[in-house]
């Protein structure tokens, strides 16, 4: 009996982060996440917030690929939260994907929901974060997904592991901010900062004391899993004096890309490799927008420090030389890099069959003010929104998911959202603003269970035309073509990659451009699609793919959990 018992102990370790026990005879985890307001002090300002463990950002998430973490969550909050696990694929379980009246009704105050967190064939970097209003801002982490026991990186085993998190920093209270904003119909205000692991930098007021340190050995090899988890900017990120090697991009890895900058679109994620390989000394992290739009922005630089163990601190720190704000070259030059590592031992499997197309147009629109006494905050007195096929989507009070479950004859849903736009024009023309007017529904797109789908996202020049980080819940997909102006069916897939295509769950549509985008529907669920900056989403640039149920039991959704949040 002693003997078993002291084999317990030896078996199991315990993280104090995020609650986390792992057991090495289980590939089950468990964790508990307590969302309560607490004081922060950032920028000369004080402000309560929400928080999961009174962290910022909040705990990681430690599993291995393959395995289950439930994950208790108790708003302790003032007003209802949801938790999405963005890029986790939950097979066969839209019920714990998170978004809010989407796969489930918000946990209301005082009340709490365990999340079942499926992983699958992700390895590498993901992160968690609130799916409810713009709660994200605050309330986000790190998932860190290890292979397999028994097998390794498809990299030299690195020194050590950092997390490395990029966030944007509001003086102002966040649900305040989109709820003042929605109600006139006009733009929130940009952050006024952003952070790297909590903490804005050397270039911010009342900050050059409280800023990230990464300390490193000379000579040693780190892995950085670095998210953008900022609201509204797609980002530069670079460290001074130093190359770096980018190995994965969403829990997928990817050939090496040597380089001194990455450009990394919010919802994001990337590995990437760093050797202290400099002279022992203290150099800048920074990171900064890229930003090709007439839209505001938040035009400010976060910073960390890389410091070298035993070195004496330089009387100037050096500083990345990262792109302009609006270098659009650059950040062409690195994305076009990235390419899947497509090895024997992570091999990819590119639909080549397309039995399921769909065109989409990504738009910034404008809506008629609907105010009763005065005039809206968008352009001309307008209310200002997004669309995809010109459709705005509009969030329904009660989930999709448990009304195409139930299958419910009177939905607040239509499952009829189109394959194509109703109107075909010069989508990149400089007569786009004749369509600016969308319609508003609440449509979902029903696909066949394993149909080989493609994707053409294209945008427009409607209002203000910018880049658009696309994300897609419960899939990863293979990007298998982008560029510029008009997407041409009989031109444009003689420029498809389907040889080595980067699998992401998130990708940049660029300004006046089109992406198009491959996976098989082997997913059944309800899952959300939308722009990853949170104005657009705010204003309906989201729509909701449902996949229907496969012959098998394997093959269909699973049966919603007991404990669900009721709708309110």
């Amino acid at each position: 009996m002693e003997l078993m018992k002291m084999l317990g102990l030896l078996l199991g370790i315990f993280f104090l982060d995020g609650l986390f026990l792992l057991s090495a005879a289980s590939n089950v985890h468990h964790y508990s996440f307590i969302l309560k307001e607490t004081n922060l002090t950032r920028l000369c300002f004080e402000k309560p917030m929400l928080t999961v463990n009174e962290q910022f950002p909040g705990p990681t998430i430690h599993v291995r690929k393959g395995d289950t973490a439930f994950v208790n969550v108790h708003n302790d909050g003032k007003y209802g939260v949801t938790i999405h696990w963005h890029g986790v694929k939950q097979p066969n379980n839209p019920w714990s994907d998170g978004p809010e009246n989407i796969t489930q009704c918000p946990i209301q105050p005082g009340k709490n929901f365990t999340y079942e967190v499926i992983f699958s064939d992700e390895e590498g970097t993901l992160w968690w974060h609130a799916h409810s209003d713009w709660s994200r801002a605050t309330v986000h982490g790190h998932i860190v997904i290890l292979p397999e026991i028994g097998k390794t990186y498809p990299f030299p085993e690195p020194y050590a592991e950092q997390t490395i998190f990029l966030a944007s920093w509001f003086n102002t209270d966040v649900k305040e901010l989109i709820d003042d904003a929605t109600l006139i119909g006009g733009d929130p205000d940009p952050s006024d900062g952003f952070t790297i692991n909590g903490w804005p930098g050397a270039l911010y007021n009342c900050s050059n004391e409280t800023i990230s340190t990464f300390g490193v050995e000379y000579g040693k090899t780190y892995l950085f899993r670095l998210v953008n988890g900022v609201m509204n900017e797609e980002m530069f990120f670079g460290i001074a004096g130093h190359n770096f090697t980018v190995v994965a991009q969403d829990a997928a890895y990817i050939k090496p890309i040597v380089t001194s900058y990455i450009m990394i679109t919010p919802g994001q994620t990337m590995d990437i490799l760093l050797t202290a390989d400099q002279s022992p000394s203290s150099y800048y992290i920074a990171a900064s927008p890229f930003f090709d739009s007439n839209a505001p922005f938040d035009n400010t630089t976060t910073t960390a420090i890389l410091q070298y163990t035993n070195a004496t601190a330089p009387s100037s720190i050096p500083f990345p030389s990262l792109p302009s704000t609006t270098d659009k070259e650059s950040a062409d030059n690195f994305t076009s890099k990235i390419k899947a590592l497509a090895s024997e031992e992570h091999p990819i499997s590119v639909p080549q069959n397309i039995t399921k197309r769909i065109f989409i147009t990504v738009s910034v629109n404008q809506l008629p003010c609907d105010l009763v006494n005065g005039t809206c905050g968008g352009p001309n007195g307008n209310r200002l929104a997004a669309s995809l096929n010109n459709i705005s989507f509009s969030t329904p009070t009660t989930d999709v998911l448990q009304q195409y479950y139930s299958m419910l004859n009177d939905t607040s849903f239509d499952s009829d959202f189109p394959s194509q736009p109703a109107v075909l024009f010069n989508f990149t023309g400089d007569d786009a603003d004749d369509y600016i007017l969308p319609e508003v529904g609440t449509k979902a797109k029903l696909v066949e269970y394993g149909a080989s789908v493609e994707i053409v996202y294209q945008g427009t020049n409607i209002g203000n035309a910018e880049n658009h980080p696309m994300h897609l819940h419960g899939y990863s997909f293979y990007v298998v073509g982008s560029a510029y102006g008009n997407w041409n069916e009989t031109t444009s897939p003689d420029t498809y990659n389907l040889i080595d295509p980067p699998e992401v769950n998130t990708i940049g549509v660029p300004k006046n451009g089109w992406t198009s985008i491959r996976f098989v529907a082997n997913n059944p669920g309800v899952w959300f699609m939308h722009c990853h900056l949170e104005r657009h989403a705010s204003w309906g640039m989201n729509t909701v793919l449902i996949v229907k149920n496969g012959p098998t039991n394997d093959t269909k959704i699973r049966r919603p959990p007991p404990n669900l949040p009721i709708c309110a």
